[in-house]
């Protein structure tokens, strides 16, 4: 990994290409999407069976489209009792945590002559994608539909690609524990766009949920404002601060648990140690050579990671801050003193004991987390991204009467004169 200075005379260039490194779609993709868009709303089943045929490789009619109840009854039965048990797990700790994110309806009755409040109801079907292209990820299951269960959504529809036909049979486990009431064997833009549209077989939902390739990215930037989604995932990543302490052997395990994910990811490391610097880029080394994706971790590593050495952890922190990581992880003494000063991260994973994979599989927050410096504005996939929210008013006569001259004055400045007449002729008086 290349060590480098916040000093340096090329550091900014050199690392505004990590920070850029998924901002542009390439060319073409965004028409591409918008074509299969184009297509399935026009065309529904038919676009959608000739598009998963193209790209997955998979002849699919109405009848075959939708994974069959004894299909998912068999992948359960053909996981290993452990991983059953381990998934269970996983969607216990993660219900428990988003049930402490649940909001009430609620209602304020602090003025005596008129009442303002808020109703909190679930979205009624949501759709969760769920990839199924370089690696199967029964977790991305997990973190997407059991939210959407505690807030009460009354249906869950999920969509995964199954290139050849072959279905993971612990992503179909995943979606039995966590709930999921349809399961439909298609994926890419064609999959985004069924659910956003809705087609003969695949229902249209109010909202898209889940990670996918660039071109999933695109078709849900596309289709948002016809659907809701939860946000644009881009590349993982990882930053790991660290002020000397620790072991390099865990740090590098930690930097290359992102970067296997692909090509595009990133993986940083901010010390104020050369010496940790030194033993972390040389230990990242050793330890690719032992991973199974090992092409994927080390592009990913020699393209868009690296480690840097700061002054102090003020600068590492302010460096943190700017950059706004999917994964941060305080690999320092004192993780708790540091975290004041953290303001932007997605998950913010405390001290030497607190992998970030620890946050990906069963700690219980949600691992759908803002990337590409989003954490700035955005936050993880909540239970808020399953409801939605009304304002309620209800005026007495005399809250109106109180209230009303204000009301019809605002309105007049507006020039909306029937919005100010909407008051005056409830309060004239009757002859």
């Amino acid at each position: 990994m290349q060590i480098l200075k916040f000093s340096d005379p090329g550091f900014d260039g050199a690392f505004r290409r990590i920070e850029q490194r998924a901002e542009d779609i390439p060319e073409g993709i965004e028409q591409t999407v918008k074509q299969i868009i184009a297509d399935i709303r026009q065309r529904g089943d038919a676009a959608l069976f000739e598009l998963t045929a193209r790209f997955d490789r998979l002849q699919l009619d109405a009848g075959s489209v939708e994974v069959s109840e004894a299909e998912i009854e068999a992948a359960c039965a053909a996981v290993e009792p452990q991983a059953y048990a381990d998934l269970k797990l996983a969607a216990e700790r993660i219900a428990v945590y988003h049930r402490k994110q649940k909001q009430e309806t609620w209602l304020s009755t602090d003025e005596d002559d008129l009442l303002v409040g808020q109703l909190v109801r679930p979205l009624d079907r949501v759709g969760i994608y769920v990839p199924g292209g370089k690696a199967a990820y029964p977790s991305s299951v997990l973190m997407n539909a059991v939210p959407a269960k505690v807030a009460g959504v009354g249906e869950v529809i999920m969509t995964v690609p199954m290139p050849d036909g072959v279905a993971n049979p612990h992503v179909l486990t995943a979606a039995r524990i966590a709930g999921v009431d349809r399961i439909f064997r298609v994926g890419g833009a064609q999959a985004v766009a069924a659910l956003a549209y809705g087609t003969e077989s695949v229902p249209r939902v109010d909202k898209i949920t889940g990670p996918g390739n660039i071109y999933v990215a695109t078709a849900k930037k596309l289709v948002f404002g016809q659907v809701d989604i939860d946000m644009i995932a881009g590349p993982s990543e990882i930053l790991v601060i660290n002020d000397g302490s620790g072991e390099a052997a865990h740090i590098a395990a930690d930097l290359l648990s992102q970067a296997e994910h692909d090509e595009l990811a990133s993986a940083v490391l901010v010390t104020t140690c050369r010496e940790m610097a030194a033993a972390v880029a040389a230990e990242v080394d050793r330890q690719l050579s032992e991973l199974t994706r090992e092409a994927i971790a080390r592009s990913s590593i020699d393209n868009y990671g690296a480690i840097i050495v700061a002054r102090d952890l003020d600068e590492a922190a302010a460096f943190s801050n700017r950059i706004a990581p999917e994964h941060l992880e305080l690999a320092v003494a004192d993780p708790f003193g540091l975290l004041p000063r953290i303001r932007h991260a997605g998950a913010i994973f405390m001290g030497h004991n607190t992998p970030e994979a620890a946050g990906d599989y069963l700690a219980g927050p949600n691992h759908t987390l803002p990337t590409g410096g989003t954490a700035r504005f955005f936050s993880p996939l909540s239970l808020d991204d399953y409801v939605k929210k009304s304002s309620i008013v209800s005026f007495s006569r005399a809250g109106l009467e109180r209230l009303g001259g204000a009301i019809e004055r605002i309105a007049t400045l507006e020039g909306l004169e029937a919005h100010a007449k909407s008051v005056s002729k409830r309060l004239e008086k009757k002859s």
